[in-house]
């Protein structure tokens, strides 16, 4: 019987960078390397799923919170026994002959629990809970490890009444992140006895604010032949940017107060693909070893887009294939019933703004310009990567084709 995963996912304004810093290992202490445990494995899972997903949609905008959809898929092995479980850990790129599926576990806890705890300034919610139908009955193992590690719970839900269902679901999302995610989950198209719901909310301030009385209407280039009006934003001040030497892109990197980064990537036109493909923690690194400071003039489109994603093709040619056929192993669920999972759902909402506070009398750092400075015009598709800084967790990657 079928098992659907959904994530869900909103962005205000944006938040977060995990760029990998060069550190003296001699002045990090064993706990701030715990803060970081997953952050390679991480990262990495989350640049190739971004990169197949840009491959299955080329035209297409795409946001996705990479770090929800490992941490749902982690908690979801928790359900599955036998080879099921071994591909799934593996497929999330672990090496289960050097970490045991325990470590595993304790440190996506601890690494919800920093993301939950250690800002206080970024407005965060993110979690994971299972809908099962009441003809079920659940390991208590299994409600047990989900509880200790991901903080999750099961709910009992009459999957014959969809409307009663869904609303349902979208009460428990909409509770949980404060009114934040309304409405976020829609009906199944085909029969379901359990739904694992993942979902993260989290906004950021920009640390200096855009004066929203500098937003102008302005072309955007979507592509050869289409041009669209789109309000963009303006910021004049110090900036930290790279004039890419090595891949055809420059890019800006944004703070947000607390442990929010952002990479905005301009890729020179028609060269998307090849700065995509050219994507890895490595180019993150240099990315962040390599910036320089200076003054910017900065065009930034004013966005609002969602998207909706079935991630089901795309994990199984990322190694995860077992999971959608009958060969899929979730008795650590229930013994009940055998469950194959037939959705992984991901829903993303990105709204990136001015940040509407009431004193922007601070534009920005002010610098005595004796240089002219470096525009960055965002006219034409676009990148932009999010992360924390405390636990380099990839919170958001996108693609803005058209910010329309």
């Amino acid at each position: 019987m079928p098992l659907i995963l959904y994530t869900c996912l909103l962005c205000l304004c944006t938040s977060g960078l995990w760029a990998i810093q060069a550190e003296d290992s001699s002045a990090v202490s064993s706990t701030e390397s715990h803060h970081r445990g997953l952050a390679p494995t991480n990262a990495d899972f989350a640049i190739s799923l971004y990169q197949h997903l840009v491959a299955s949609a080329p035209d297409g905008n795409i946001f996705i919170s990479p770090v929800s959809i490992s941490m749902a898929l982690a908690m979801l092995s928790l359900g599955t026994c036998g080879h099921t479980r071994t591909q799934l850990l593996q497929a999330l790129g672990f090496n289960l002959t050097i970490m045991s599926e325990t470590k595993i576990h304790q440190d996506f806890q601890h690494l919800h629990q920093l993301l939950q705890e250690s800002d206080t300034s970024l407005e965060m919610a993110m979690g994971n809970a299972l809908f099962l139908s009441h003809s079920l009955h659940p390991q208590e193992s299994f409600l047990a490890d989900i509880k200790r590690y991901y903080e999750s719970e099961a709910f009992a839900a009459d999957f014959q009444d969809w409307a009663r269902a869904s609303g349902q679901i979208n009460e428990y999302i909409n509770n949980k992140t404060q009114g934040k995610l309304v409405d976020m989950f829609s009906e199944p198209d085909s029969p379901a006895i359990l739904i694992l719901i993942n979902y993260i909310f989290f906004r950021g301030t920009w640390e200096h604010p855009f004066d929203p009385e500098s937003t102008r209407e302005k072309n955007f280039h979507v592509n050869e032949t289409t041009t669209v009006t789109v309000p963009t934003m303006f910021q004049s001040g110090s900036a930290k940017y790279l004039l890419d030497s090595v891949l055809p892109c420059r890019l800006v990197q944004l703070n947000f107060t607390g442990n929010g980064t952002i990479f905005l990537i301009l890729p020179v036109q028609g060269q998307m693909d090849a700065v995509i493909a050219g994507l890895s923690r490595d180019t993150i690194q240099r990315w962040s070893d390599s910036l320089t400071q200076g003054p910017v003039d900065l065009y930034l489109p004013k966005l609002s887009i969602s998207g909706a994603y079935d991630l089901r093709a795309v994990l199984a040619d990322m190694g995860f294939a077992d999971l959608f056929s009958n060969r899929a192993n979730f008795s650590a669920i229930t013994q009940e019933a055998p469950l194959e999972l037939s959705k992984v759902v991901h829903k993303a909402v990105l709204q990136m703004d001015e940040n509407n506070v009431k004193k922007v009398a601070d534009p920005g750092v002010t610098v005595k310009q004796e240089s002219e400075p470096v525009t960055f015009n965002f006219n034409h598709p676009f990148l932009i990567l999010i992360f924390d800084d405390f636990t380099w967790s990839p919170l958001l990657m996108g693609k803005v084709v058209n910010p329309s």
